[in-house]
């Protein structure tokens, strides 16, 4: 039987994880008398299970540079960067597929019970990873099986992010939102810092022969066991589930008929696609580009510095939120597409130079760049939500709370699919790499679209959301000058 949650009693769900039949964040009395403590509790656990989501879900990055040398044939040759970047591809693919069934999952199942589960399907890519690489016969289409599980770490980051909304009052919302999204984040980058520097222990250890680098490989992945079941103990024992956290169907066949929530998913593409694409491909491109650099000891086995990437990008999505909260998100996203253009566009003359310092900050400054993108888009979906409510309200007379309010829920629903939307960009980004590399024998013309599309989407959000800052009078996007 459910335990009512009281302002006097809310403490009792500090020490064992349970239903809450009451949740009241935004009453300030039941906020302080406990209600705190829980929802951070509840923030914790659910930062540590998508941070583990996050560094499976990319952990095929680092791992494929080392399968050739751990004598797989399929990455040896020249189709090795092609089939490398399909595997990596896979499941960034079928991660941004689940995100919406796991956004719908937490209302269902309760934050607790699904934690639990979604931290539990992790064991199955690493188990099953750390079993077949032992097996040197085994063919590509079973690795690829296994990539595609992995994708269940990406589908983490919408469960997790729709079960922390719930937990918060509105005005604390954004700031728990951003360090739920950035700690997961992180994994990206300290799968590509540790894995290199297992699989090169194991090598070390055994020998640097095939044999060593399976072992290395096998190290690599073991290490997330325990913590993958110390995420499980803990949401099981701590974590809550709150009652009240439903669904809104009607909610979310609005977004889904907003021409706003397929145009800023489309802008999302081009700043999480590119951030979790290039984060997957990262590694295969430093090791494809200046294959020298393996040669150097230890610092081959820093993937190249390849979780530096993933680290500056993930830093700076907090700063994107906040800059966007001062010059607007709409501008700080014109900006961000306009610099990832010239970004690209100077990764390209770095291979023509064959100059690594100015690859390597060329492309950190792309995945900054990114970082910022993720935030400000982010800020801006609220607030265009909101800019069409009183747009609308004004014009038919609607009460412009009850319409705030739907503007709310709404924006809430669009975040899930635009969320699932921008992060199959990731596959994109690797697809068409990976076709570049296949039919001209070159990554350019990838690198090169990749620079007009950014030019692209900086039109579309001059277009839909500044244009009105220059013809105000004739603009129909006047409602979004603030955006």
């Amino acid at each position: 039987m459910a335990t009512v949650a009281t302002p006097e009693t809310t403490m009792d769900y500090q020490k064992r994880g349970r239903w809450l039949d009451r949740w009241e964040p935004d009453n300030t009395e039941f906020w302080e008398n406990g209600g705190k403590r829980t929802a951070r509790k509840n923030l914790i656990f659910s930062v540590f299970a998508e941070n583990l989501g996050f560094s499976i879900w990319v952990i095929w990055g680092s791992v494929v540079t080392a399968m050739g040398a751990a004598g797989f044939a399929f990455l040896k040759g020249p189709d090795a960067v092609s089939n490398a970047l399909l595997l990596t591809s896979t499941p960034t693919l079928v991660g941004a597929a689940l995100r919406i069934p796991y956004t719908f999952a937490i209302p269902r199942f309760g934050g607790r019970a699904f934690t639990v589960f979604s931290a539990g399907m992790l064991l199955l890519p690493t188990l099953g990873l750390a079993y077949f690489i032992n097996q040197p016969d085994t063919p590509m289409w079973v690795f690829m099986l296994l990539a595609a599980t992995a994708g269940v770490g990406g589908g983490n980051f919408s469960s997790s992010m729709a079960n922390i909304n719930f937990f918060f009052p509105e005005g604390k919302k954004g700031t728990a939102l951003g360090i739920n999204a950035a700690g997961g984040n992180l994994g990206v980058a300290q799968t590509q810092l540790f894995v290199p520097l297992i699989i090169t222990l194991g090598t070390h250890i055994l020998a640097k022969d095939p044999a060593g680098y399976r072992f290395g490989i096998t190290l690599a992945v073991l290490m997330w066991i325990p913590l993958i079941l110390i995420a499980m103990v803990g949401a099981l024992r701590y974590m809550d589930s709150i009652s009240g956290a439903k669904s809104d169907g009607k909610s979310y066949k609005l977004a889904l008929t907003n021409r706003h929530t397929w145009v800023m998913a489309v802008l999302y593409i081009g700043t999480f696609g590119s951030f979790i694409g290039f984060s997957f491909a990262f590694p295969t491109l430093l090791k494809a580009n200046f294959p020298s650099l393996a040669k150097i000891g230890w610092m081959g086995t820093l993937g190249n510095l390849a979780f530096l990437g993933a680290l500056v990008g993930s830093m700076s999505r907090p700063f994107g939120g906040w800059i966007s909260d001062k010059v607007g998100g709409a501008k700080m996203t014109l900006y961000v597409f306009g610099g990832m253009a010239v970004s690209t566009l100077l990764i390209m003359a770095s291979l023509s130079v064959k100059s690594f310092p100015l690859y390597l900050i060329s492309f950190l400054l792309l995945f900054v760049l990114t970082g910022i993108g993720n935030g400000s888009t982010y800020r801006m979906i609220p607030t265009i939500f909101t800019a069409e409510a009183r747009r609308r309200a004004s014009e038919t007379g609607q009460d412009i709370g009850e319409a705030l309010a739907s503007a709310k829920r709404q924006a809430g629903a669009a975040i899930g699919v635009i969320g699932a939307v921008g992060a199959s960009g990731g596959w994109i980004v690797q697809q068409a790499l990976r076709l570049s590399n296949v039919h001209y024998g070159s990554m350019s013309p990838a690198f090169w679209g990749y620079a007009v599309v950014y030019l692209a989407m900086a039109g579309t959000v001059w277009w839909f959301y500044l244009r009105s800052s220059f013809a105000a009078d004739r603009s129909p996007s006047l409602a979004y000058a603030n955006v």
